[in-house]
């Protein structure tokens, strides 16, 4: 493989996502972030932003951010995205950030963008069975993809968060579909998943970003690339713990800088070993696996309290206090 990129810089515009492979060794032997943050940073807006998604719809560049106090918010808002450990660490319990599962800083057409979510909301969602406000479903995003615990209604964290997503989404009407929302639809596997050829597909194709044993990458103490199961995890109420969510995710964004390389039935198979490893506790926890599963979990396209490789998944106890 050649590698040709330009110096790397805190925030690099010109770095090119398909560079992941060399930049992880490159990171992990320099034992330092700078690299890290290239990836993070990564504009794939500008390479592939529309494909499979049907989208057209660009939001403004961080150079048209207002100088004034509302500017001042949406850079706050940017920055707990990019770096939520470092901004907001007192309000999660693992080590994600908001732009691992929301790539290019929130803009990425079909990875589920800011822009898009903020002109859908309020929106009825089954998940808690009412109507949630915007910043309700942030708190969501706190509650289970950080596992910790949501900040308050108000608060400048969330207030941050809605200032940066309502900037984006500059331009777009509200409550009409959106093209670029959410994920893109992922047609069904021709098998069904399997744990075995989605091992084989996380060795080949995941591992040297996310560490063989999935629990990621870090240098100097941060999160170089997420882990994607383990303590340092989304916890079984996340959206991701859904392996149609996970599939469709992976397929359109992974590996990173490769959108749709990987085939439907690589996406499903990789989605469903992911999905077949422990993580933290649901927090809706109900007092047994079994419980949790039949109130929350009654989907073929969840794993929690089945049993995988001789072990019913979730069955750790109650969720831990962050």
């Amino acid at each position: 493989m050649t590698l040709a990129c330009t110096a790397p810089s805190a925030r690099n515009p010109l770095l090119r996502p398909a560079l992941a492979f060399g930049l992880l060794a490159a990171t992990l032997a320099a034992g330092t972030t700078a690299l890290a943050a290239d990836v993070a940073a990564v504009p794939k807006s500008a390479i592939n932003a529309a494909v499979g998604t049907g989208a057209t719809f660009q939001p403004p560049p961080e150079s048209a951010i207002p100088n004034d106090d509302f500017g001042k918010a949406v850079k706050l808002g940017r920055d707990i995205f990019l770096d939520t450990p470092k901004y907001a660490g007192k309000y999660i319990g693992n080590t994600l950030s908001c732009v691992n599962c929301h790539t290019d800083a929130g803009r990425m057409a079909g990875s589920a963008p800011l822009w898009a979510a903020y002109v859908s909301y309020p929106a009825y969602r089954s998940k808690n069975k009412k109507v949630n406000t915007f910043e309700e479903r942030l708190q969501g995003c706190f509650h289970f993809s950080e596992n910790g615990t949501p900040p308050p209604l108000g608060s400048k964290t969330l207030v941050a968060l809605q200032a940066y997503s309502y900037w984006l989404a500059k331009g777009l009407p509200t409550d009409e579909p959106v093209a670029g929302r959410g994920y893109p639809k992922l047609a069904a596997a021709p098998l069904p998943p399997d744990y075995v050829r989605g091992k084989a597909v996380y060795q080949a194709q995941c591992a040297v970003c996310h560490n063989a044993n999935g629990e990621g990458r870090y240098v100097d103490g941060q999160t170089v690339f997420p882990p994607l199961w383990g303590a340092k995890s989304f916890n079984w109420g996340a959206g991701m713990g859904s392996i149609k969510n996970a599939a469709a995710f992976i397929h359109a964004n992974m590996p990173y800088g490769q959108s749709y390389s990987l085939t439907p039935q690589e996406a499903w198979d990789v989605a469903y070993y992911m999905d077949a490893q422990e993580r933290p506790q649901d927090p809706r926890w109900q007092g047994s696996v079994a419980a949790t599963r039949a109130k929350f979990h009654d989907s073929k396209f969840s794993l929690y309290g089945q049993t995988i490789n001789g072990k019913v998944l979730g069955d750790i106890g109650p969720p831990k206090k962050n």
